[in-house]
C-alpha cells in the first residue's frame, strides 16, 4: 500500500476523484461528520437521495461517519458525475487518513475508476454513432 496524501500546513488528508467529466478535491479533517460541498451542505448541494447515500456509503463502509469533517470542492458534468467523483475522492482521502480501511475499500469497489466517458461525435452522424434517417425517395 502506499501512503495516501496529506497537507503539509495542517495534516488534512488529500484524496482526488474523477467520474465522467466531474472533478472532486477532497480534505479531511477529525471533526463532528460535517460534509460541506461547495461551501453548502451535503443535503443542500445534492438534493436527490441516491447521490447522497452513494456519497456516505463509504463512510458507513468504514466506520467513520460521525468523527471526520469532509470538506468537497467539486466541479464539472452533472449530479451523477459529481457525486460518483464525490465518493472516489473520499475513498482515496479516507485511505490517507486511516490506512486500516484499505481492505473494506477495496472490497466495496470505492477506490475504482470508472472509465466510462462520454463518446466524441463523429462526423457525417448526428450523435456518436445515430446515422441520418434514410429516405428512399
Amino acid at each position: 500500500m502506499v501512503a495516501g496524501k496529506k497537507d503539509k500546513v495542517n495534516g488534512d488528508a488529500l484524496g482526488t476523484g474523477r467520474r465522467k467529466s466531474s472533478v472532486a478535491r477532497v480534505r479531511i479533517r477529525t471533526g463532528t461528520g460535517q460534509i460541506t460541498v461547495n461551501k453548502r451542505s451535503l443535503e443542500e448541494y445534492f438534493t436527490v437521495e441516491d447521490q447522497r447515500k452513494s456519497i456516505t456509503e463509504v463512510l458507513h463502509s468504514v466506520g467513520h461517519r460521525d468523527d471526520i469533517d469532509i470538506l468537497i470542492k467539486v466541479n464539472g458534468g452533472g449530479g451523477t458525475g459529481q457525486s460518483g467523483a464525490c465518493r472516489m475522492g473520499i475513498a482515496r482521502a479516507l485511505l490517507s487518513y486511516d490506512e486500516e480501511s484499505f481492505p473494506a475499500l477495496r472490497d466495496g469497489g470505492f477506490l475504482t475508476r470508472d472509465s466510462r466517458m462520454k463518446e466524441r461525435k463523429k462526423p457525417g452522424l448526428r450523435g456518436a454513432r445515430r446515422g441520418t434517417q434514410f429516405s428512399k425517395r
